[in-house]
């Protein structure tokens, strides 16, 4: 699934495109694609028309579109949902789940998801420590890259828990976010296996795997995020290139990029773990 860097990318073409527009009309090609929207395809598509879009908004891999009667749509990219911004006369796409068009006649918004697992709906936006927030996520933690964020309570956040330092890092409630991509990218910038205990980990371990979340979050942002495939793209249809960049996510077999020793992969919650054996030990083992 998209994360932090992919979902901001997306976010901020968003801003630019579609904020302060009002929409016209909703078309709903695909009833999948709306249901989580439990009212139904012609509730969703009548409370969007006539609604003026606020401002696209996220918060560690969640994304919704701030709508200017106090709901939002909340869109739920899943495995293969994008966000694209078109003109009318492009011919549609294979896999155009939902079309919004703007009063103004300008580009077109189109949800476009091949897999279908992603999807769209309306939802209440709620108050959450001084900010609005759709109810759905309103228990979602902030992310290492919000001004607000307090890494001092995220790190007694992380070590209160008695798990694995990389299930952490994935738990959406204790800090926002990261996805396995970025967790194996931060286990590897600061030195620490996946396994490592939670609750054995000290401050500055702790402090440390979160700047190093920061950090290559940040970096990967300015790349346009990680594009595996054509799945993963902007609203322009553009993908990241921040591939190019990693130093253990998918690397298995190649030369870590500090000591050589060979990335390796092991099997993790129906996915992998890709680290390096040498510069991150697991726990126990000797050296």
């Amino acid at each position: 699934m998209p994360e932090l860097p992919e979902v901001e990318t997306v976010r901020t073409g968003l801003q630019a495109h579609v904020a302060g527009r009002t929409v016209s009309s909703v078309e709903v090609r695909h009833e999948r694609a709306i249901r989580r929207h439990v009212l139904g395809a012609a509730d969703f598509t009548g409370r969007l028309a006539g609604v003026t879009i606020a401002a696209a908004r996220r918060r560690g891999k969640y994304l919704w579109l701030e709508l200017s009667h106090g709901e939002a749509v909340l869109a739920h990219l899943g495995m293969s949902g994008q966000m694209l911004v078109q003109p009318g006369e492009v011919p549609d796409e294979k896999h155009l789940r939902v079309r919004v068009r703007f009063a103004d006649d300008g580009p077109e918004l189109r949800f476009v998801d091949q897999r279908t697992f992603g999807g769209l709906a309306l939802d209440d936006l709620v108050e959450v420590e001084g900010e609005t927030l759709p109810g759905t996520i309103a228990h979602i933690a902030r992310d290492p890259m919000d001004p607000r964020f307090d890494p001092v309570a995220a790190v007694r956040a992380l070590r209160s828990r008695r798990t694995e330092i990389k299930r952490a890092l994935l738990d959406q409630t204790l800090v926002s976010g990261i996805g396995n991509i970025y967790a194996d990218e931060a286990l590897w910038r600061a030195k620490l296996h996946g396994t490592r205990s939670t609750d054995r980990l000290t401050a500055v371990q702790g402090r440390a795997v979160l700047e190093a979340a920061t950090d290559v979050m940040s970096a990967a942002l300015k790349a346009g995020g990680t594009s595996f495939d054509a799945l993963y793209v902007n609203v322009n249809g553009q993908s990241g290139y921040f591939e190019r960049s990693l130093a253990a996510y998918g690397q298995e077999g190649l030369p870590c990029d500090r000591c050589g020793t060979a990335i390796r992969r092991e099997p993790f919650m129906n996915r992998s773990s890709y680290f390096c054996p040498k510069c991150q030990r697991k726990p126990g083992s000797r050296r």
